[in-house]
């Protein structure tokens, strides 16, 4: 059965729809002209590059890539946290300075798009139809008579301007009097490409720092399902959705290898977190060396590795050193730093507070350890560091500082003046020296951090040989700070007979024990005082050993601020001021010190007794007690259970590269070498225009009546007109020389 079907006509359409969809088409082009003259337009190029100088101070004050922590400590919080929303601690991957880059691009290749153009028409065209009213017009212009007729004159005039380097263009025109001659040259045409280049070569450069930033990083990471991972651990435990492909066309990140082993991942670093990037190859360290100027600073470094292919297998033997790096499959192994590998060390724990007993500790660099204290509470050891050259300046400045005796000294003057002077000495930097130089490398030091149960650190740099600050006595320095932008404040503890710590420890455990107070208490008083004068020994016995309680810390003091101040110089202030007249406070403060230094000397021969010591002599007590009471003063507010001092440590190096893969560096290097060439284009090529215009000249005959001769006797008139895009001194001298040369005029 068959189906009809009718076709009905189109409806008419009237001329408003027409002219409606006309309007329409013709707004959309206006506004695609509008926004495409403002992309091009040098106000727009002029203002991204305003934009892109600002962030480049920016990048240039704020520490690129820093970890979130010390951008909040060194700004504050709403300050860190603002930075961090803007991408300011890592401006030049941050999105909006990558579409900055983008729009700069854009408008440049723009504006070379709307001008190339004109600029190669320029190029081939002489401008030969100027029009002899014209030339008038000109600064530079001159006439004269030639007695050539106009195309003799012109042809002269052409190979002349040839020799000396023109293009010259004829063009024959047919006036009243005859056929003359215009000769059109030009000089300096490629100051055009200049621009070209100029404006090619900002385009190249701006592409290749896309394609070497995080572009492609970033690309991978929004469509390829990768995350930036913010956890820790080992590089082994990160799983796939955090390592990018060895097929990343353009990647920057770091290598850590230690001596001995190899790596074929490289770390990538976020604002808020890494990425893993998988190489091609596997970089094995066999020997790190590093050589180290008289100042302590590394002079040079340099890594002997092998290259193992992970397709093929192969091995590529290699040395790596700074500035010289070494080259594999398109990625650029260079040697950034280097680091700890994981080095072995021993470490003796010193007990800080009453009850501790020493203990031994084995660990590893970058890695930590639960330990517990006396009090029972647990403590986790980070082992963050280990420094084998530690180069100071042990110089002493000439200066008005007093030593620690003066200070002990003045004490019975002032002992809030003497103590701050005494605390303003003992903590401090560990070289304290000013101008004078004398460089010395005083050993070993070990790096660590203890973490409480609440998460809270503080960092220790302790240094495993004595050191001779200049005193006579040689001291080890237990460092400390609880914030990593503070600096390090040292506890000074004097070397023994032994160069150790053990007759320091002893005293201190003999200070902090009541029956060995009281014991050198009763020596003390029967040296000073006759025994049968019992009143007397019995009051003298009584503030003796308050005092030395007061200073062991067994006896807390309230101070004028209602707060509680244990042990040391502090607590014997506290003391004094809490119960003292004023006016009596300077004689009772050199009575205890008095008292002080002669219980704490009869305590340092008995222990030194009891660990079959021969006793000090009054010299070497006047040389060893005075910076031993310091160090048992400034130990009782030392921070830590424990103090972890070096014993012996086996060093493994690592060497820290940067592996690089950057396709845009080639590109880079043609826009800065387009960038040479416009800029020297634009500046020292002037571009240069000469028109002579040859008319015959026919106002006499010079007597002559044969008309047959009439235009050769009568010559030519030449009207001569110069241009030049720069006006410079020589402008006026040239054209001169181009008048004079041409036209004998």
């Amino acid at each position: 059965m068959g189906m009809t079907t009718t076709t009905q006509p189109d409806p008419p359409v009237s001329a408003q729809s027409l002219g409606a969809n006309q309007n329409r088409h013709q707004s959309t082009r206006g506004a695609l002209r509008t926004v495409s003259e403002l992309l091009s337009s040098m106000r727009f190029a002029i203002a991204l590059l305003t934009v892109i100088c600002i962030a480049a101070v920016i990048g240039t004050i704020i520490e690129q890539d820093a970890p979130t922590a010390n951008l909040i400590n060194q700004f504050g919080p709403f300050w860190g946290e603002l930075f961090l929303m803007l991408g300011l601690n890592a401006v030049y991957s941050a999105w909006w300075f990558l579409l900055i880059l983008a729009f700069l691009v854009i408008s440049t290749s723009l504006c070379i798009a709307r001008n190339t153009p004109k600029f190669l028409a320029d190029l081939r065209n002489y401008k030969e139809n100027i029009r002899e009213q014209n030339l008038a017009a000109f600064h530079h212009k001159a006439a004269g008579d030639l007695p050539q007729a106009p195309l003799e004159a012109a042809q002269r005039i052409s190979a002349a301007l040839m020799r000396a380097g023109w293009k010259v263009r004829l063009q024959a025109r047919e006036t009243a009097a005859g056929q003359g001659w215009m000769v059109a040259a030009k000089a300096g045409s490629w100051n055009r490409i200049g621009y070209i280049l100029a404006h090619s070569a900002i385009v190249l450069i701006c592409l290749g720092g896309l394609f070497d930033g995080q572009l492609f990083v970033r690309a991978m990471t929004w469509f390829g399902n990768k995350s930036v991972y913010t956890g820790g651990g080992f590089l082994s435990q990160v799983g796939p959705e955090h390592r990018l492909s060895t097929r990343n066309p353009a990647f920057r990140g770091n290598l850590v290898v230690a001596e001995g082993t190899s790596s074929s991942t490289a770390v990538l670093n976020q604002p808020n977190g890494v990425l893993l990037q998988n190489l091609p190859f596997a970089v094995e360290l066999k020997k790190f060396n590093v050589a180290y100027y008289q100042s302590g600073m590394p002079k040079q470094f340099e890594s002997d590795i092998v290259i193992h292919d992970l397709a093929t297998g192969a091995t590529h033997p290699a040395k790596v050193t700074v500035n010289h790096p070494a080259n594999y499959q398109g990625v650029n192994i260079y040697q950034s730093s280097f680091d700890d590998g994981g080095s072995r060390v021993t470490l003796q724990a010193l007990p800080m507070t009453p009850g501790g007993q020493p203990f031994t500790v084995q660990g590893v660099i970058g890695g930590s350890s639960d330990i517990n204290n006396s009090q029972g509470d647990k403590l986790t050891l980070e082992l963050t560091g280990l420094r084998v050259i530690n180069v100071e300046n042990m110089a002493r400045a000439d200066s008005d500082d007093s030593s620690a005796a003066d200070n002990a000294g003045k004490a019975a003057t002032g002992l809030a003046a003497a103590l701050h002077a005494q605390l303003s000495s003992q903590l401090g930097a560990a070289d304290k020296s000013n101008t004078p130089q004398d460089l010395r490398n005083v050993g070993p030091s070990i790096s660590y951090k203890l973490r409480d149960a609440a998460g809270q650190a503080r960092e220790f740099n302790n240094y495993m040989h004595p050191i001779d600050m200049g005193d006579g006595v040689p001291v080890f320095l237990l460092g400390v700070r609880d914030a990593q932008d503070a600096p390090m404040r040292y506890l000074r503890i004097p070397a023994d007979d032994q160069g150790s710590t053990a007759g320091f420890m002893q005293l201190r455990a003999a200070l902090l024990d009541p029956a060995q107070r009281d014991r050198a208490v009763r020596r003390y008083v029967a040296q000073i005082v006759d025994p049968k004068r019992t009143e007397l020994t019995e009051q003298l016995r009584q503030s003796a050993l308050r005092t030395l309680s007061i200073f062991a810390g067994a006896e807390p003091v309230r101070g004028p601020d209602k707060q509680m101040v244990t042990g040391g110089f502090p607590a014997l202030q506290a003391f004094i001021e809490a119960s003292v007249p004023q006016a009596e406070r300077e004689r009772a403060a050199g009575v205890l010190l008095q008292i002080l230094g002669g219980t704490l000397t009869e305590l340092e021969n008995q222990t030194r007794a009891a660990a079959h010591q021969p006793p000090l002599t009054n010299d070497a007590a006047q040389r060893l007690m005075t910076p031993m009471v310091n160090a048992l003063s400034d130990a009782a507010s030392y921070p830590a259970p424990v103090a972890m001092m070096l014993q012996n440590f086996t060093q493994v190096q690592a060497s820290v590269f940067q592996v690089v893969r950057a396709p845009g560096r080639i590109v880079v290097y043609l826009g800065c070498a387009f960038l040479v060439l416009g800029v020297f284009g634009m500046l020292y090529i002037r571009e240069r225009r000469l028109w002579v215009w040859l008319a015959p000249r026919s106002d006499s005959n010079n007597g002559h009546s044969d008309g047959e001769n009439a235009d050769k006797l009568s010559g030519s008139h030449a009207v001569m007109a110069f241009s030049t895009n720069r006006q410079t001194l020589d402008t006026g001298r040239e054209f001169a020389h181009l008048r004079d040369s041409l036209l004998g005029t």
